[in-house]
């Protein structure tokens, strides 16, 4: 986990995985809470998370993008537009930054 830490790209790892985590807890278990059973309290908690571990997230992806002179298109747009799918940045994780990370 410290080797993580210690690298632009490890970090936007780590936030990969946390966005895909908060984005999956907001579609599938708090959004439906809310509007099905009327109990708006977990998105009121975890949107706000969701939102600032998002935001973060595409700023260290622009900045490894940036350091690691990759493509606009189609390696920084697919790591940005994967955020916006459910188990998009699970996949973008192991198929991209994973790599990049052993090189």
């Amino acid at each position: 986990m410290q080797q993580l830490i210690k690298t632009n790209l490890g970090r936007l790892r780590i936030l990969a995985f946390l966005e895909g985590i908060t984005l999956l807890i907001l579609v599938f278990i708090t959004v439906p809470m809310k509007y099905i059973w009327g109990i708006p309290e977990g998105s009121q908690i975890i949107g706000p998370i969701h939102g600032v571990v998002f935001v973060l997230f595409v700023i260290n992806a622009i900045s490894v993008g940036i350091e690691y002179k990759w493509s606009w298109f189609p390696r920084i747009t697919i790591i940005l537009l994967s955020s916006f799918v459910p188990f998009g940045s699970f996949y973008i994780d192991h198929k991209i930054l994973k790599p990049a990370q052993v090189r």
